[in-house]
Order: C-alpha cells, then structure tokens, then sequence
C-alpha cells in the first residue's frame, strides 16, 4: 500500500487527519503521547507555530498525558526553548526536558553507547514536528539540508555536544529511529518555510501542513517542496536501504496541492541566489 501524505492549508489540520484515515489508533487512553519540537534558537521562529501544536494536542483528547519534550543544546537549556509554546502547557499538555531525566536506557548510536530518556521506550505515540528549510553554502548549516521530520531526532541526544555525531549523522538519526520504536505521526509545519543562500536567510510562506504515518514520506514531501530530491538525500537514502519507508515522491499518494507552493518557494530561493551572485560581482 502506497504511503499517503495529506498536503492542507495550515488552519485545516482535523481535514488533513481524516485525509491519512485518521488516528483513532494512536489517540487512545492507554498510550501516553510524546511530542519531539525541532527548536534551536527561540529567537528565529524556525519552528512549529504555537497554532500547529495546539492542533496535534488538541487531536489526542484521549490521551492521558502530553510531553511535549526538547533537550539541553548550545543554544540553551531544553525547558527554556520550550517556553516558546508556553501557551499550550496545562495539567495534561507537561514541557519535559530530556537532559535532566536520571532514568535513561542505554542504545548505541553509530557506534557510540548514548543514554536515551526512559520516556521514548514507554508504550506511547511518538511524533515528531518541524518546519520546511532549505539553507545552502552556510558551513555545518549544510546540515540543515538532511531535512527536518528526522533530524529533528538530533534532539533525543541529552547532552550539549551533539555536534559529534554531525560527520555520522544518517546512521545516528536512523538508530534512534530504530531504538525507540519508529515515529507515528510526522507532522511539517509550513506555516512558514526558511530559505538560506550564503549568509542570507529569509522565509516564505507556503501557508500549508504536510502530514502523514510515514515519517519519510512526509520528509521526501517536504523535500520536494524546498526543491530537493529526496532520492538524493543522505539520511533519505539510509532509510530507503533499510527499508523504513517510501522516499520516492512517484509512489507517495500525496493528497493536495505541494506544486504551487513548490513553485512559489523555488521562486523566491532562486531570486535569492541569483541576488546573491550579482552582489558578489559587484565586489
């Protein structure tokens, strides 16, 4: 069966549900749900708007309880960059710093032993939130360009020194991915895209959500919309070899309309490079 990927508009999050034929098997009391945020720095907005988080919570209204979970990292300490989505935060809805949990289970990561929160191997729901992004020629944020859905697992890592795994970071992500049991629900906020060329960044807006169960699916999707070809990308590729799912956007069942926003993105990204080239001659 072919992996379906739901594109809506970014305030149409229930229609998208029912497009993937719904969650009624993961909204359910006796799973506790785990929501991985990909936040870095607060201050640049790259990350899912307080809207489109407060849409996922909304959808698991059987669900007991609701950690919405961020790790230490250079840019800070994990509670802190969670207060950004300090509006979604209630009894049930609980922010949870991975760093500062004692009860760990140990899993290797391309070749290194790591200590993983004792949370990511309860019976729970696991999704994984992020932004579309492009960014080119910028130093290690080259890295930015492995996507977002899976490299939003880079946060897993407890500790502050994550940059060690960047040289290796197809396997680690992969064998986080495949340590705690896969990921239920990706969810890509394009509320907003950012686009980088250089020291030049900027950002668009596409105005839509691209969902899916299929983790990679909703990555190659995402992908496609900032002009990348996901049978291209490394941490696509790795996945692809073992068999964890559909990276190929001719065999996804993408239900909407990703080729006007497509269009729109590559549009501004290229008159952004093509800026960037003519400044550069004028020096």
């Amino acid at each position: 069966m072919a992996s379906t990927v739901a594109v809506v508009s970014n305030d149409s999050y229930k229609q998208a549900l029912d497009l993937i034929n719904g969650i009624e098997d993961l909204n359910t009391p006796g799973k506790k749900v785990v929501v991985k945020v990909g936040i870095y720095n607060p201050e640049t907005g790259m990350c899912t708007t307080v809207q489109t988080l407060n849409s996922i919570i909304s959808s698991f209204d059987k669900a007991a309880e609701i950690r919405v979970i961020e790790s230490d990292s250079g840019a800070g300490p994990g509670l802190k960059r969670l207060e950004i989505w300090k509006d979604c935060y209630n009894d049930t809805v609980i922010p949870f710093n991975l760093s500062d949990d004692k009860e760990t289970r140990t899993v290797e990561v391309a070749g290194e032993s790591v200590a993983l929160s004792h949370i990511l191997f309860e019976p729970n729901v696991f999704i994984s939130t992020h932004v579309p992004r492009r960014f080119e020629n910028a130093g290690d944020d080259d890295l930015l360009n492995l996507g977002s859905i899976i490299k939003n697992l880079l946060g897993l890592i407890p500790d502050k020194k994550k940059y060690r795994f960047h040289k290796r970071l197809p396997t680690a992500l992969l064998d986080m991915y495949e340590a705690i049991g896969g990921i239920d629900l990706a969810v890509l906020d394009g509320t907003t895209t950012f686009l980088g060329w250089k020291d030049k960044r900027i950002t668009v807006s596409p105005n839509l959500i691209i969902i899916g169960k299929d983790a990679f699916a909703v990555e190659a999707v995402g992908a496609h919309l900032v002009g990348f070809d996901p049978l291209e990308m490394p941490v696509l590729q790795e996945a692809s070899n073992r068999g964890l799912g559909e990276i190929d956007i001719d065999k996804i069942k993408i239900i909407g309309d990703i080729e006007d926003a497509r269009h729109m993105v590559l549009k501004v990204f290229n008159g952004m490079k093509e800026g960037a080239r003519e400044e550069a001659l004028k020096r």
